[in-house]
């Protein structure tokens, strides 16, 4: 059942302008009954400001009136309160990090520089003036800022950021770039897993490197 947006400010305003019982006002407010006892008999921690809820068009008179006059009666909530949701807009970044920004949306210019400012606003969370201070180099801080990773500083996630230069790559009409760093690594891994497999097929005994450990050291002037 939907509750009042401030039930205990609620509950203390229905405890002085109206005549429900403690029952109805601690069941309209989501409230415990000897919390509203508390409110009745000014043994709260704090002294609270009452809230009117037929004001606030979330219970209007007649129900009040309904309830005044059958103590059995429960009162129903005229809306409930405005669910507050996050709107559009540039993505939070905490505090500790906003001063890596520069560092990040540097690091994009220089490696994806097909990337629009408005993409890179919404991924890093900022404004297209401080990108364009950035492109032109007219950035107050530019002399300090050096070019880094925005996966690396925290600022988005490495799937956002491929997500993104490949939206741009296609955009553009070229083709996004693959990471090719462990590309030879990875052959050669697929090549001896490949031979150990064909060698268990064979029935052959397949010797792996053991790891080195104290005792399998000699010492060479120990005799």
């Amino acid at each position: 059942m939907a509750q009042p947006l401030m039930p205990h400010a609620t509950a203390s305003w229905l405890v002085d302008n109206t005549a429900l019982s403690f029952d109805q006002i601690a069941d309209f407010c989501g409230l415990h009954i000897l919390e509203i006892q508390a409110i009745a008999d000014d043994t709260t921690s704090a002294k609270l400001t009452g809230r009117d809820p037929v004001r606030a068009h979330e219970l209007t008179q007649d129900e009040i009136e309904k309830g005044q006059a059958d103590p059995d009666y429960r009162l129903v909530m005229q809306k409930g309160p405005e669910q507050v949701r996050r709107t559009k807009g540039p993505r939070y970044t905490p505090v500790s990090k906003r001063q890596d920004k520069p560092d990040g949306i540097a690091w994009i210019i220089r490696n994806h520089p097909e990337i629009s400012d408005g993409a890179i606003g919404k991924l890093i969370g900022t404004t297209r003036t401080t990108i364009a201070a950035l492109r032109d180099r007219s950035h107050w801080n530019i002399a300090n800022i050096t070019p880094k990773d925005p996966v690396t500083l925290g600022l988005c996630s490495q799937r956002e950021l491929d997500a993104l230069v490949a939206k741009a790559a296609k955009a553009a009409g070229i083709e996004a770039p693959t990471d090719t760093r462990l590309e030879g690594d990875r052959e050669v891994l697929l090549a001896q897993l490949r031979a150990e497999r064909e060698a268990l097929a064979r029935g052959d005994v397949v010797e792996t490197e053991k790891p080195l450990f104290k005792s399998d050291i000699v010492d060479p002037w120990k005799k």
